[in-house]
This record gives structure tokens, C-alpha cells and sequence, in this order.
């Protein structure tokens, strides 16, 4: 082997495992934003927030329901989310350990999920959209879907996006540990 090609390989080998550490070391922070209404009865929504590829294979990120409910009631309001129900719920394994936390309230709300989670261990490389949907009670249902190119670049954060009822401003870094 000649020395260019030494090189070459070296400067390559060098590209892959500091992109590899880089990913390793970094993670989505994302802001969700939950308005406040003036409203008689209000019920904080049931958030889902999944990757879907351009196939439609989704990928599961976070889910927020009520857990307290007696005998799990919770979990049979889940298909009201219904775009998230049917990409991921009615197929998916319940209950949805390690992704689920009790439904938030009004507020911004942060999500961190760190890049060499067990949730993106197998993410091919493609372009995604980012869903969030967002339904309540005696209120309305909203999704937002967030263009995403996977594995994440700095260069392509932030990513922004704002809701027009049941979510409000949604902010997305990247960032490095």
C-alpha cells in the first residue's frame, strides 16, 4: 500500500471515529410549549413525539399521558393521539417503558435525548420528520412535523416550529456534553 493511500485511509478512519464520538457525546434538547387557555375545564394534552422516515417507519422519542389514573386508565386515552396511535401506538408493546412521563402542563417543557440512546442505536442515515402531536380533552389535537436529516449535523440546528393551538413554539439544539 502506498502512502497516499495510508494517508488517505488514516484521514478517514479519523473522520469516522470523531463523528462517531461526536454523536456519542451529544444530544437533542428539545422545548415544547404548552399554551395556557382561559377556559372552564381544562385537561393537560397527551403529547407523543416520534421520528418517522420516508418509508413511515416511526421511531418512538417520548410520550406524556396521564399515569395516575386508577387501573391504568390512562393508557385507553392513548389512541386519541391519532396519528401517533397509528404509526406507533397500536402496534407498539404497552406500557411504553422508558419513554412515558406524566402528561405535562402549561408551560415550556424540556426533552433531552442523548444520540447514543437505545432509540436511535439503529436509525439509518435519511431524511425524517419530526412529529409532535399534541391532544386534549375537551379541547383540539395538533401535529407539527420538524424536517430532520439524520445523523444530526451543528451546522442544521437550531430547528424551530410554532403551533397554532394545542402546542405553541417548538425549539430544537444540538448539543455536545
Amino acid at each position: 500500500m502506498n502512502r497516499k493511500t495510508l494517508f488517505n485511509l488514516s484521514l478517514l478512519s479519523a473522520l469516522v471515529v470523531s463523528n462517531l464520538s461526536y454523536a456519542a457525546d451529544s444530544k437533542l434538547v428539545m422545548e415544547v410549549d404548552i399554551p395556557r387557555f382561559n377556559v372552564a375545564e381544562y385537561h393537560k394534552p397527551y403529547v407523543a413525539i416520534w421520528l418517522e422516515d420516508s418509508k413511515r417507519k416511526a421511531t418512538q422519542l417520548e410520550l406524556w399521558y396521564d399515569l395516575d389514573m386508577k387501573d391504568n386508565e390512562g393508557e385507553k386515552w392513548l389512541k386519541d393521539i391519532r396519528q401517533w396511535w397509528r404509526r406507533v401506538g397500536r402496534k407498539a408493546e404497552q406500557p411504553f417503558d422508558g419513554v412515558t412521563s406524566a402528561t405535562k402542563g402549561p408551560g415550556t417543557h424540556k426533552v433531552s435525548m442523548a444520540l447514543n440512546s437505545k432509540q436511535f442505536a439503529n436509525l439509518p442515515a435519511g431524511e425524517y420528520q419530526l412529529r409532535i402531536e399534541a391532544s386534549r380533552e375537551v379541547g383540539g389535537k395538533e401535529v407539527i412535523n420538524i424536517p430532520l436529516t439524520w445523523p444530526p449535523k451543528a451546522t442544521n440546528f437550531p430547528l424551530t416550529a410554532l403551533g397554532k393551538t394545542e402546542l405553541g413554539k417548538i425549539n430544537i439544539v444540538l448539543v455536545n456534553d
